[in-house]
């Protein structure tokens, strides 16, 4: 039996395969994605082989999946329109044109006879043979039903015929800008209803909609890029290929997105519109009730239209700080969110439970569970406030780089819904140590965090005093419980205390210790050997007086007494390297097989600042120096990595020969010196909210520059 002889729901399964293959799984290892033609993903969390497909492979099956025969193209379009990422001005604007509904060229009247004509042509040849009913009737009785009023509305309350306004379910051919899948289905449930009535239990097909908008549920701008099409500034300023009407059109046509994400190159386009198609779909819609009479009629269709969509489940606002942007999150958050003025928050309002809010006050929207606002400095507290609080789902949250204020921690942190399991603080400059402090000791909110991220740098320091420190790393549900796979307090006060004090971290992978000058090295390496075994990739950057390579700043000792170039390596290798990555030595005479030991950690990437590379020079050994597309580089043990081998099973494995696939890819990067993709790199500064992947997800794009490439 060939493919082209399958049902079509065996077909939709495969292709629902084919796309599931190139999804990113919920654990995976902390390198790029190696691409390998030959082997089958396997067994998480393999770097080698890959334990997922490149997209563009998916993409490219689906496609000529498409090209088979109608059944494989039915089975497979869903799946290739699930998820769009927008990357040229000129993709864009075909994608426009495929999706959104030109009113110039097809006006209402004509789609509603098109597709009625069309739908009641199916469903007659759909019937049963003894079912005869003349093809002109039906389509008049399905007319006719479709502009009668709402029946759920009781006659006697209706006005005289003469001065009634159409029913909010009718079809108005004079709306501004209707949906062409509410049409759709909207003709369906008419031609079902006018069947039923006269021969109950006939099937009938929905009317085909050519139009893809509805098997969308991924949308972004992460690729998105007009540098280098020549276009002078008037251009850019007047004649922009991402404007607020484009992005309203084509999201009105998609019931069933749950994903979008934005960037700083169209931030400009999001309107108030926009933001309203985006966060009034579903239940908040739904909250707000009927509109009251005397409102534009085609207000009153979009309320109706957004009753039915999906809400969205992750919204990524990163880097977004246009004038438009913050205007229209502002108007959003006026209109619909219990705001007050800045410096004079109510705190007892806010901390008021989100299920006491009546219509009036505001309302919340239930469906997001991830947010990212990084690098969103332009909205001021007192409307990043209510926006944050008005999600009591949140799983994800990044706040990096924000006017995030102690009153948002507090407010959130009495939340009875919330229930974080990645956040992200990092550069916060308004908040305060007993803020962060009472967050994570005293909510129920962050108890089950496995990713934290309070990075900070020597341009906005971390606020964290020690006292308050050493309660969090001693005392936080998060550290007590030893979940967490992800720890970032780069900046922070950390003395040895503090590390002695600090909770076993089994299950950490990826440890940020950076801009630390004071921590000594060999404290570190202590660290790391007696409570985060598992750790594989350190961040050191500006940390321990031992890699200040003589110019630390700040020390009054003369140049000859300061540490040399030479003795920072020397230090680097003989108390960080050897202690953590290279097993004990041991000798016996009596055995002349001795089995190989395995180092006492897991540590095989350690980030350190540029200076500190350029004294390394090409490496030692299997350690080599691999360079992101900007300021970032990491020191590798390139002949370490996760390798799946016949028999063994996925394990971490070190000593890989030189011919091994995943070791050669490793030194292609380090050959590279910085000429590599925007998604090469470790320990993300920037949370994944897309698929959720938190902060070990890996991003490319706009989005894994500001992950990987960017320093602060």
């Amino acid at each position: 039996m060939s493919i082209t002889e399958y049902p079509l729901e065996i077909l939709s399964r495969i292709c629902a395969h084919v796309y599931s293959s190139a999804l990113p799984p919920s654990q995976t290892s902390l390198d790029p994605l190696i691409i390998s033609s030959v082997n089958v993903p396997v067994s998480l969390p393999s770097t080698f082989p890959s334990s997922y497909w490149p997209e563009q492979l998916s993409r490219s099956t689906l496609a000529s999946l498409c090209l088979v025969n109608h059944s494989c193209y039915e089975a497979a379009k869903p799946w290739l329109w699930r998820k769009l990422e927008v990357r040229l001005p000129r993709s864009w604007l075909s994608l426009v044109d495929e999706i959104a509904w030109d009113l110039e060229e097809e006006t209402v009247d004509q789609v509603m006879e098109k597709a009625v004509r069309a739908a009641t042509n199916a469903a007659l040849r759909s019937a049963s043979p003894n079912f005869v009913v003349v093809e002109k009737e039906l389509h008049a009785t399905v007319i006719e039903s479709i502009s009668l009023p709402d029946d759920s509305i009781p006659l006697e309350l209706l006005s005289p015929v003469a001065s009634r306004e159409p029913s909010p379910k009718r079809l108005r051919t004079k709306s501004k800008s209707p949906a062409r899948w509410e049409l759709v289905r909207t003709i369906s449930d008419a031609i079902q209803t006018v069947l039923d009535s006269r021969a109950p239990g006939i099937y009938v097909p929905a009317p085909r909609d050519p139009r893809p908008g509805r098997y969308v549920q991924h949308l972004d701008f992460n690729h998105f890029r007009t540098i280098g099409m020549r276009r002078s500034v008037e251009d850019g300023a007047n004649s922009r290929f991402v404007t607020g009407d484009r992005v309203e059109a084509i999201l009105k046509e998609m019931p069933n997105l749950t994903v979008f994400g934005a960037t700083e190159y169209m931030d400009g386009a999001l309107t108030l519109p926009v933001l309203n198609e985006l966060l009034l779909r579903g239940a908040p819609s739904r909250g707000r009730g009927r509109p009251t009479r005397g409102r534009d009629i085609n207000d009153e269709e979009d309320r109706e239209r957004r009753r039915q969509c999906i809400e969205l489940e992750a919204l990524d606002f990163t880097g977004c700080v246009s004038a438009v942007f913050v205007n229209a999150l502002t108007d959003f958050v006026t209109a619909n969110l219990p705001s007050v003025p800045e410096g004079s928050l109510d705190r007892e309002y806010l901390l008021r439970p989100s299920a006491t809010l009546s219509s009036e006050e505001g309302f919340t929207l239930p469906g997001l569970q991830r947010l990212g606002l990084r690098g969103v400095k332009s909205v001021h507290s007192h409307i990043l406030t209510p926006f944050v609080l008005a999600f009591p789902s949140l799983t994800h949250l990044d706040l990096s780089g924000t006017r995030v204020s102690p009153e948002l921690l507090a407010a959130l942190g009495e939340s009875p819904t919330v229930r974080l399991q990645s956040l992200a603080l990092s550069r916060c400059v308004r908040l305060s140590s007993e803020s962060i402090r009472t967050f994570l000791i005293n909510s129920s909110v962050t108890a089950n965090l496995t990713e934290l991220n309070l990075y900070g740098d020597t341009t906005f320091v971390s606020p964290l005093e020690v006292e308050h420190l050493t309660e969090i790393v001693s005392s936080a549900p998060s550290f007590v419980r030893g979940n967490l796979l992800y720890l970032d307090l780069s900046s922070a006060p950390m003395t040895l205390d503090v590390l002695a004090a600090c909770r076993p971290l089994p299950k950490l992978r990826s440890l940020g210790l950076s801009h630390i000058p004071d921590l000594a090295l060999k404290a570190v390496s202590n660290f790391v050997l007696t409570k985060a075994p598992n750790t594989e990739v350190l961040t050191m950057v500006g940390t321990s007086p031992e890699l200040d390579c003589g110019l630390r700043p700040g020390v009054t000792r003369t140049v000859a007494n300061r540490g040399t170039m030479r003795q920072s390596c020397s230090a680097l290798h003989s108390q960080l390297i050897s202690p953590l990555c290279k097993p004990p030595f041991s000798f016996s005479i009596l055995d002349m097989k001795p089995s190989k030991s395995e180092a006492p950690t897991k540590v095989r990437v350690i980030e350190l600042s540029q200076v500190m590379l350029s004294g390394l020079g090409n490496g030692a050994g299997s350690w080599r120096i691999i360079k992101s597309k900007g300021g970032r580089g990491w020191y590798v043990d390139t002949s370490s990595g996760w390798v799946s081998q016949p028999g063994e099973g996925t394990s971490l494995k070190r000593d890989l020969e030189p011919s091994h696939p995943l070791r050669k890819e490793f030194e292609a990067l380090a050959d590279a010196n910085g000429n590599v993709s925007s998604g090469v790199g470790w320990h993300a500064r920037k949370m994944e909210i897309l698929h959720g992947r938190g902060m070990l997800g890996r991003e490319d794009g706009l989005y894994g520059a500001v992950s990987f490439a960017y320093q602060g």
